[in-house]
């Protein structure tokens, strides 16, 4: 397909149909963490399993919980198989009649599987794909304490396979949080990378959406408003860990990426970040950050109107020229202090060829792409960011 024929996909009319899902209750704000154990109260809900990593697993007082409160506090970064299967274990000891995900994407993610699967008959390989879920087991809150993912809002878990080092994509509307508690005081001890690259990988959702093939004008809205919203107040937080306006906002474009994936999803640049994480276990924020200007750059012809669009929502000059488009995100990631070359974060230059063979087979991902890219364009960008 060429760069004019691809552009003309690249937005949906006005009246082309669209399902926009969300959870039933969404809490936001500074101090609504507390909130947690109110709501459970009030659903009579006293079985309560979280989900966690170590740190918040640490810090889990603040949800407020009464009741038979259980904690699995080892929820991996980039989560997999066994990772799952051991909080899946404890669920089927405690049997809770609530299932809260508290942490960042892979403690929600794992949270939503585990609301899922305990008892249902199922198993984690028969649910991959969409849809597939037959019912929900207990009751999900999602409490998120980083603003990147948006997993508080969607449908969707990932669970890397450790036998084919795949990403495994589950999507189901029984995975869809009963409640979303978005506290952005939560986010306050993230540290300035993290937040970078958290950051980022929220502005990526709103980008990748905004110019997919797929892109609708009822998402563009939140997509816009979401990369706006980074463009304000990310290099802010990062400047100012405390700054809980600058937090706050972090904490929306997050959830607004979110909004951005059920209907619309994400495309080539979560697609080339993918195999840093599952072969080399490169967090997710920091892949797509470095990913983030070389795939916006190759998009760039098929869809110019918004990638000049995207650049001035960020506080850039506006352009649709690949080089300019390129030089123009590149420094913004690098100014915000993360790292932009593959070779600094260890990853071996022979597997870069293995690396765009898996990245090209995410068809779910590239099919949303506004320009096609080979499994070659791939390769040279990974040599490009290398």
């Amino acid at each position: 397909m060429n760069v004019h024929a691809s552009a003309a996909l690249a937005s949906a009319s006005l009246a082309t149909p669209i399902t926009l899902q969300r959870p039933r209750v969404i809490e936001f704000g500074a101090g609504t963490a507390r909130l947690a154990g109110l709501w459970a109260a009030e659903q009579k809900l006293s079985r309560i399993l979280v989900i966690a990593d170590a740190f918040n697993a640490a810090r889990v007082e603040v949800l407020e919980l009464k009741g038979d409160v259980t904690v699995f506090g080892n929820v991996k970064p980039e989560p997999d198989v066994p990772n799952l299967d051991a909080a899946l274990a404890v669920a089927a000891q405690v049997r809770p009649d609530l299932v809260i995900g508290f942490g960042g994407g892979s403690a929600m993610d794992l949270a939503k599987l585990v609301a899922v699967l305990p008892g249902s008959g199922q198993t984690l390989t028969e649910v991959v794909g969409p849809e597939k879920v037959k019912a929900k087991g207990a009751a999900l809150m999602q409490v998120p304490t980083t603003s990147g993912t948006g997993s508080e809002a969607g449908t969707r878990a990932l669970v890397t396979d450790p036998v084919t080092q795949n990403k495994l994509a589950v999507q189901s509307l029984h995975m869809l949080a009963d409640i979303a508690i978005i506290d952005p005081a939560l986010t306050l001890t993230v540290p300035s990378a993290v937040t970078a690259a958290t950051g980022v990988d929220a502005m990526a959702h709103c980008v990748e959406a905004f110019t997919s093939r797929k892109a609708h004008p009822l998402i563009d809205m939140y997509a816009l408003e979401g990369i706006t919203l980074v463009g304000r107040f990310l290099g802010r937080a990062i400047a100012d860990g405390s700054d809980i306006e600058a937090r706050a906002g972090l904490s929306l474009a997050s959830l607004y990426g979110g909004f951005c994936l059920g209907p619309v999803n994400t495309a080539a640049g979560h697609a080339v970040s993918y195999p840093l994480g599952t072969r080399h276990h490169i967090a997710h924020g920091a892949a797509n950050a470095l990913i983030f200007p070389h795939t916006l750059a190759f998009n760039a012809p098929a869809v110019p109107e918004k990638t000049a669009a995207i650049l001035a929502a960020l506080g850039l000059k506006p352009s649709a020229r690949e080089e300019e488009v390129f030089a123009a995100a590149h420094r913004y990631c690098a100014d915000l202090g993360c790292e932009m070359k593959l070779s600094a974060l260890n990853v071996p230059r022979d597997d870069l060829p293995a690396m765009a063979t898996e990245a090209h087979a995410i068809r779910r991902l590239l099919d949303n792409n506004p320009r096609d890219i080979s499994r070659d364009e791939i390769l040279a960008l990974y040599e490009e960011a290398y």
